[in-house]
């Protein structure tokens, strides 16, 4: 009943109605989906980012981890992949604006060591993605997720030493361009360097938003040489551009009026989820 009366369960069932009208016209047209060989898997994909969107929009994380861990799934892990990099452009640029311009400034100065050491790690390690067979890449990103939530619901946290911010901004960042290169996740490490630096609430979600948009803008030209992001793969991370935008929305209003502790312990138990399913996938 709260959740009728604050207009959530409204806007839900709006967003899953234009949604189901959105695959079906797009089912008409199931040529273009590089990877995705049936409506059904189709829908699946768009319910991906959907709920992606809703977890970006509450913890300010975990979009790529999610979309990784449901789209590897039902399809390769290079097709994963490319239908990650787009949605995570949108959303990470809509999160590191919605404070404004002049804030989203001043957390990009603040983080500069993190954002190039992150920058140079992650256009070197991109070009080796379709060198590494397809179930050690899907292990691979399976351990990733699983071992960074294993860690946080043991409540495990780094301390770090006083003066040493450049240099853990540098370490972070390279292991950051590392999974993101390969796995188109930075999240955990990130999350990680701001939690151990004790970085106020709304500052660690708009510096979030601020690294996360410039490491997907990163990813971009990163796949483009890569050739994961390509023609075949194109009209698959477009098509999931809307779900993702409508899920973050959605995700924003339940940050703004519950609490946010109860939603990221649903995200954990969700990531922890797909990230054993995967390492199942890279096992078989």
């Amino acid at each position: 009943m709260l959740l009728v009366r604050r207009g959530i369960l409204p806007n839900i069932a709006c967003c899953f109605l234009l949604y189901q009208c959105l695959v079906i016209l797009l089912c008409r047209g199931m040529e273009y989906f590089f990877g995705i060989e049936t409506g059904l898997l189709l829908a699946a994909a768009l319910g991906i980012g959907f709920v992606a969107g809703i977890i970006k929009g509450v913890v300010g994380f975990a979009m790529p981890m999610v979309m990784i861990s449901g789209l590897g799934s039902i399809t390769s892990a290079e097709v994963a992949i490319a239908g990650v990099i787009l949605p995570t452009v949108v959303a990470n640029s809509w999160q590191a604006l919605r404070q404004g311009p002049q804030a989203a400034w001043h957390s990009t100065l603040r983080f500069r060591h993190f954002l190039l050491a992150g920058l140079l790690v992650l256009l070197i390690s991109a070009q080796f993605v379709r060198l590494v067979p397809g179930q050690m890449l899907i292990l691979f990103i399976g351990l990733s997720v699983s071992f960074f939530v294993v860690l946080q619901i043991m409540g495990m946290q780094l301390r770090l030493p006083a003066g040493s911010e450049q240099r853990t901004q540098v370490i972070f960042g390279t292991i950051a361009g590392f999974f993101g290169g390969l796995a188109s996740i930075w999240g955990p490490p990130t999350v990680a360097m701001l939690t151990a630096m004790n970085t106020e609430k709304a500052e660690q979600m708009r510096v979030q938003g601020v690294i996360y948009a410039l490491g997907s803008g990163a990813l971009v030209l990163a796949h483009l040489g890569s050739g994961v992001l390509r023609s075949e793969t194109l009209p698959l991370t477009l098509v999931l551009i809307p779900p993702a935008v409508l899920g973050m929305a959605i995700g924003f209003r339940i940050q703004d009026r519950f609490d946010q502790a109860s939603f990221r312990k649903a995200t954990l138990a969700v990531l922890l989820f797909g990230g054993l399913n995967l390492v199942r996938r890279g096992l078989m």
